[in-house]
Order: structure tokens, then sequence, then C-alpha cells
């Protein structure tokens, strides 16, 4: 059984030390996910896209290509490479260092061409105000291996946490996955009523990709290495947001309610400093998942699992 463990250790990424990394690393992982979107099969809320956390950085599993044999690619943040392999044992990589998105791209596209796996894709950034075309992204360029190895060994953590408390839930809930539109590591609970179309509104994203998202009533949690924190901030959120939501009082001490991002936070150094991460951060987790089922009343005894030894799954 999956049990928190105080002892882990949670590194610093303050995101003043690494935002121009953060800003190109983002850029990168679009163009990766840009693949799995173009040969994965439209999965409910876009599950098809993400990427998934590995035991050496980002991955986007195994994926199927119309003509070529299947293949992945994995970010390896341990050794800063790029690599693609694919099912008939071929592979191909290159160093992840300061280089433009613009020869990231063409690289990337190079080598698919190489393995048999080209890829079509529209090579524009999403949910990135003003953004520039990976063709012509001469801008983003830094690539600190340290901060970005830092940021991975951060979502190695987090995403054990997030499986953890996805473990408490038999209703349907997401993977912990990255979605690399705005770099976010996230996990949703669904209450499995429908929801009111989504109005939208993220850049470069037209209203039928947040109608697949939030299609359904949602309470969804993650972590964000931005927002109004020095080392980015855990979220969580409920859609439609039910009344009485954002008035709830959730723990621990240092979670509050964001206006501007219309969301509870929690930082991410209150997480790292504590005495316990993990139950500190479950803590956020549970909490704020109990406002939006509450509020919302969800079925919570049909939804929660009750857990073997007579606990109730929220300890």
């Amino acid at each position: 059984m999956l049990t928190p463990n105080p002892k882990r250790s949670w590194p610093s990424i303050p995101v003043a030390g690494w935002q121009d990394t953060r800003d190109t690393l983002q850029l990168y992982t679009q163009v990766i996910g840009k693949v799995r979107m173009a040969n994965e099969p439209m999965t409910n809320h876009w599950w098809n896209v993400p990427l998934y956390v590995t035991a050496r950085g980002l991955t986007t599993s195994v994926m199927p290509h119309a003509t070529g044999p299947s293949f992945q690619i994995d970010f390896d943040f341990i050794a800063h490479r790029l690599e693609i392999l694919t099912a008939d044992g071929a592979e191909r990589s290159f160093a992840l260092e300061p280089r433009p998105v613009a020869e990231f791209y063409e690289l990337v596209c190079h080598l698919l061409q190489e393995l048999g796996v080209a890829t079509e894709m529209w090579p524009v950034p999403v949910e990135i105000p003003g953004a520039i075309p990976f063709p012509d992204d001469h801008i983003h360029a830094s690539y600190d291996p340290d901060a970005v190895r830092r940021f991975w060994s951060a979502l190695v953590e987090m995403t054990r946490v997030f499986n953890i408390f996805r473990s408490r839930f038999v209703g349907k809930a997401s993977p912990a996955h990255l979605f690399w539109g705005a770099l976010d590591m996230a996990t949703t609970r669904f209450s499995g009523r429908p929801a009111p179309p989504h109005p939208g509104g993220a850049p470069n994203c037209g209203p039928h990709v947040m109608w697949e998202a939030y299609s359904h009533e949602v309470s969804s949690c993650g972590y964000w290495p931005g927002g109004p924190s020095e080392e980015g901030v855990f979220y969580s959120y409920a859609y439609p947001e039910p009344p009485g939501f954002r008035e709830v009082s959730v723990g621990p001490d240092g979670a509050r309610w964001d206006d501007d991002l219309v969301e509870f936070v929690l930082p991410y150094e209150r997480v790292r400093t504590a005495d316990d991460p993990d139950a500190t951060l479950l803590a956020f987790l549970q909490s704020t998942y109990e406002a939006a089922a509450e509020t919302a009343k969800w079925d919570r005894a049909a939804l929660e699992r009750t857990r073997p030894d007579g606990g109730d799954g929220n300890g």
C-alpha cells in the first residue's frame, strides 16, 4: 500500500533562478507533446496528450504510428538527452543543452523522419500569450541542467504523493500527468455528472479544447512552476465552481484562495520546508477536494475508498 514518507527530500526550485530555462523547457515539451497528440487516438479530456514522470525524466510512453513502428520519446534529465526509441530497435538522441526552440524543433522533426515516424503537427505553442511558432523561435534558448534536474526531482516527489491521493478515490480519476500547455503536473477527480460548456479563453486554444477538457464536473489539483510564490504553487480548483467553494477554510497553514488564479493555492516552499512534506501536501489535496465535493454535493460514499484496515482513506 502506498503510504506517505516524511523522510524524502524535496529540492528547492526558486522560479527566479530558472525562469528562462523553465520557459524554454515548456516549449520543448510542447514540441514533444504535439508529436504525441498527433499519433495517439483521441482520449477523453485530452488524456492522449500529457507526458509522464519517469525514473530519469519525462516520457510520452509508447505511441503508435500510422505507417511506421510504434515509438516513444523520452526526456532524460539525468544524462540530459532527448531520446527517440522505436519498437523495431532503432534509436536516435541528442543533447539537451542551450539551443533555440527552432533548432530543437528541427532536430526532432529530422530524427522522426530518419526513424520512419515522421509526424505532422501544428507548430504553434498553446496557452502562451504572444506565442512564437516553433520554427521561428530563436529567442527561447536557455537550458540549466541543474535547475531542470531539481524541477524533475520535485515532480518525482509530488507524483508519488498525487498517486497516494488518487488511490483513495474509486470514481473516475486521471493519472498524475504533466500537461505541457502550462507545464503543470495535475490529477483530476470526477463526480460523474456532466458540466456546462467551459467558457474557454486560453491563448491559441479553440473553445473545443476546453469543452472536451471540462465536459464533466471536476475537482482538479496539481503543481504549477509559476504564480504568486517563490517556488511555484500547488493548486486546486473545481469546475463548475460550486456556490460557497472559495469561502471554505482549507488546510494546511499557508493555503489560501487566490482571486487572480481563481483557485486555492499552497506555496511549494511550504511543503518543501515542512517537517512532513507528504502529509502537508496531502492535507491540502484532501481539504480542497472536500471543499469541492461538499459544496457541489458529490456522492462521496460511492466515490471514495474505505481502506481494508477500517480507515476512511482521508488520513
